[in-house]
């Protein structure tokens, strides 16, 4: 199946892959089902279940909000900690490779955030930041989002 008619994808087999990341499977299972959600996902200007959380329509488990930016836990950790940090305003900024020059300050809250969230968790002894950007990136929400990972040791490459 090429790119292309992954995209494609009816949205019902993309929710049923985003189901399967809500039940607890093995680690290489988990992976397995993110890289599906990842392929099975496609840019839209539709609301994705972050403009959802935003709203409160959806429950989250929020660790930090201002004005500009929310941060909760991630539903499937890959880590100890694991935080999801997102503008509240998407502003056509689905991913990193989306980015223009108006994107300057989000872009550097997401990052200072990250920063003041991981003092706030306690990982003073570290923390990775993550960005996926597209299909290969394993992006499966397109809304920005920033993982901030940490509570364990990282390993080199990362994937």
């Amino acid at each position: 199946m090429s790119n292309r008619e992954s995209i494609k994808r009816p949205v019902s087999s993309r929710l049923t892959v985003l189901r399967s990341q809500l039940s607890p499977d093995s680690s290489s299972s988990a992976m397995a089902s993110e890289k599906e959600a990842a392929l099975a996902a496609a840019p839209s200007d539709a609301p994705t279940i972050f403009d959802k959380i935003i709203k409160k329509e959806i429950p989250a488990n929020v660790v930090y909000e201002d004005d500009k930016v929310l941060a909760f836990r991630d539903i499937a950790p890959q880590a100890p900690t694991h935080i999801l940090i997102i503008p509240k305003v998407r502003d056509g900024l689905t991913g990193l490779s989306k980015a223009e020059e108006r994107h300057f300050e989000i872009l550097g809250c997401l990052l200072y955030t990250a920063k003041l969230v991981a003092k706030q968790e306690g990982l003073e002894d570290g923390f990775r930041v993550v960005i996926n950007d597209g299909p290969q990136g394993c992006q499966s929400v397109y809304h920005i989002h920033v993982h901030l990972l940490g509570g364990r040791q990282m390993n080199w490459p990362p994937g």
